[in-house]
Formats: C-alpha cells, structure tokens, sequence
C-alpha cells in the first residue's frame, strides 16, 4: 500500500501524512476513492462502485478517478508507480 498506508484520515475528508506533517482536506467523493485506494481496489471496481453510490456514468467515474490520483500524487501521497492501473 505505500504511502497510503501512513495517512491518518478521519470520517470528515481530514488527512494528516505524519510523515511530512502535511494535511489535507478531501470532498465527500474523494474519502470514498481514497479508502477504495486503501483498500488496494482496481480501477475497475472503484469505477464500479462510484458508479452506484454516486448514480454517474462510467467516463465521469473513470474522469473522477483519474483527476483524483493525479492529485494525490502532485502532493506526494502516492508514488507514481504504487497505482498504475
């Protein structure tokens, strides 16, 4: 898991990376992708249940996906090769 596995992240989108004393503030869709990344879900699955939870279509949910890593990784909270899929 990486760097995601130091995170500290609380119920309310709050995220503190003790590591670097950095923290965070997530909306409401990002805690739920951050704890499917958690989680070690595919792409495929997180797609999946976003599509449900959320009631959007798979090319928003895989937009969403994507802006969402590509964000987590400008702040360093996941290495480039830790999700690749």
């Amino acid at each position: 898991m990486g760097k995601l596995g130091r995170l500290a992240i609380n119920s309310e989108g709050f995220i503190f990376d003790p590591e670097t004393g950095n923290s965070y503030t997530i909306n409401k869709t990002g805690l739920f992708i951050l704890n499917l990344l958690k989680e070690e879900k595919k792409t495929e699955e997180i797609i999946e249940k976003l599509t449900e939870e959320y009631d959007i279509d798979r090319e928003e949910a895989m937009r969403d996906i994507t802006d969402f890593i590509e964000q987590l990784r400008l702040f360093g909270l996941i290495n480039a090769e830790e999700y690749n899929d």
